[in-house]
């Protein structure tokens, strides 16, 4: 099979496109054509290194966490799919034209849902939906910011605490407010707006996506008793404020969690925009482009 394959830590350039050896199934997985791949932050970070002390790289290594594809062959043990079915997962090595699944991680592409755009969806659903019901634990009625609402996880974070029954206020960029009609929020606020950031009053919870001086000053903008929830680790200066539970939240593959995601995706609930389909043979390209902060997801086609 063709791939993107790593041989050393570095920039964009080090993604070769080249000839790998096919998966090998163990017991119970299920090997899958990849019809997309999507970049997320972590490649990019497993990419240049910065993982190593805990997800080193093996090489030479294959990026990648999130695919759609089609089933190709049934692995010794592994139920509930058939060649031929279309799915998706939060998988791991799916730069590649063929890859291995566990079963019990795949879900399946609804009908009428593009096969290559449902790539863009397993990490950064399951991650969004889980700050909130898992490392958040929002309750309904609750008041919830949102930060760095106009991404794909923050959008899933907003999608979720609505679900759940909550007041939600969407944080984002000044240039992002006019592009965010869809996004389901109850109010959306400029976090890099001085005045409104200065009038928002104090919530029960901020599910903080990002990272660097918003998040630290997000920090104060939660009630005594109430929760900083973050995918991007504790803000630096979480110790000054010691009446606020501090959350350094760590999503997992969880399929229910994907199923629901993905319903919420095919009844038109939530949204998460594709920046461009980028050729796999093109990855560090891809990756250079992410880098630059290109909008919208970014999808890799073997």
């Amino acid at each position: 099979m063709k791939a993107s394959v790593l041989h050393q830590y570095g920039g964009p350039e080090v993604l070769r496109y080249e000839d790998c050896p096919d998966p090998v199934l163990q017991p119970g997985e299920v090997l899958v054509r990849v019809a997309a791949a999507g970049v997320n932050p972590v490649d990019a970070l497993e990419r240049s290194g910065e993982t190593k002390a805990w997800r080193p790289v093996r090489f030479p290594g294959i990026l990648g966490w999130d695919l759609s594809g089609t089933v190709e062959k049934l692995g010794s043990g592994a139920e509930g799919f058939s060649v031929g079915d279309q799915v998706l997962a939060w998988a791991y090595h799916t730069y590649a034209e063929l890859c291995a699944v566990s079963a019990g991680l795949l879900a399946r592409v609804p009908k009428g849902m593009n096969l290559v755009d449902a790539a863009a969806l397993p990490l950064v659903t399951m991650t969004g939906s889980q700050l909130i019901f898992v490392g958040a634990d929002v309750k309904p009625g609750q008041t919830v910011l949102v930060s760095g609402a106009a991404g794909s996880v923050g959008r899933s974070a907003v999608f979720a605490a609505k679900d759940r029954g909550a007041v939600v206020i969407a944080g984002v960029l000044k240039k992002q407010l006019d592009g965010l009609k869809n996004l389901g929020a109850d109010r959306v606020v400029a976090l890099d707006d001085t005045a409104a950031f200065a009038d928002l009053q104090p919530v029960d919870i901020v599910a903080n996506t990002v990272r660097g001086k918003t998040a630290e000053d997000l920090m104060a903008k939660v009630k005594p008793g109430g929760t900083f929830a973050s995918v991007t680790g504790a803000p630096a200066n979480a110790a000054g404020y010691p009446r606020v539970r501090t959350v350094a939240f760590v999503s997992k593959q969880d399929t229910k969690n994907l199923e629901y995601t993905v319903e919420a995706v095919r009844a038109g609930k939530l949204t998460i925009p594709i920046g461009s389909r980028v050729p796999l043979r093109n990855a560090a390209e891809a990756h250079a482009a992410f880098a630059k902060g290109s909008a919208g997801k970014i999808l890799l086609l073997p």
